[in-house]
């Protein structure tokens, strides 16, 4: 089975420290992993209101961004890099956090609509909803009033461990998404149950 050709690897949250572990910005996190792992770096490019950098997995190259236009406006950086790049959406894997998973819970999909989440919306308002999604569980608050003030703080400690745990879950899978292909991705990580 043929892999996933993908090409631009983007992660959603919030720019600045006070941002820097809140929930929202599960999608940096799993950017910075990514290029952790596979050493590669991002660094501040104003053209295209983002950190942007690249790294090479298994042989292919892949472009990286963490847009710095806050949340609600990150369709704008997306699609200033991947319009330069000739990038398509159906080869961009946006990871961002997910309030209708349990915490700890990673999911692939491709298309949809935003689920109320402002990245997303703005997104698919820029590139239409054909890209890719690294869904990151961050669980809900049970009270949709409670949400902006939920996504904005810190998770206590056990469940940021498992927003971690999540998030090196699906730095592993983008590896067996080159090489596999999104069906087979899709199969192992729905068939793990969230942590408890």
């Amino acid at each position: 089975m043929p892999g996933l050709d993908l090409k631009l690897i983007v992660g959603l949250g919030n720019p600045g420290p006070e941002h820097a572990r809140t929930r929202h910005n599960a999608g940096f996190w799993f950017v910075d992993a990514l290029a952790g792992r596979y050493g590669g770096t991002v660094r501040p490019h104003a053209r295209y209101s983002g950190d942007v950098g690249r790294l090479t997995i298994d042989g292919r190259e892949l472009w990286l961004l963490k847009p710095t236009t806050y949340m609600n406006r990150s369709g704008t950086a997306v699609r200033a890099l991947a319009d330069y790049l000739k990038i398509e959406p159906g080869q961009t894997l946006v990871a961002h956090d997910e309030l209708d998973l349990p915490v700890g819970t990673v999911r692939l999909k491709c298309g949809g609509g935003s689920g109320g989440h402002n990245g997303l919306k703005d997104l698919i308002a820029h590139t239409g909803d054909t890209f890719w999604r690294m869904r990151l569980g961050i669980g809900h608050p049970g009270n949709r009033g409670e949400v902006i003030d939920y996504v904005l703080r810190r998770a206590p400690a056990a469940e940021e461990g498992a927003i971690d745990a999540a998030v090196d879950e699906a730095v592993e899978a983008v590896l067996d998404l080159l090489r596999d292909g999104p069906d087979l991705v899709m199969n192992r990580l729905h068939r793990r149950q969230p942590p408890d």
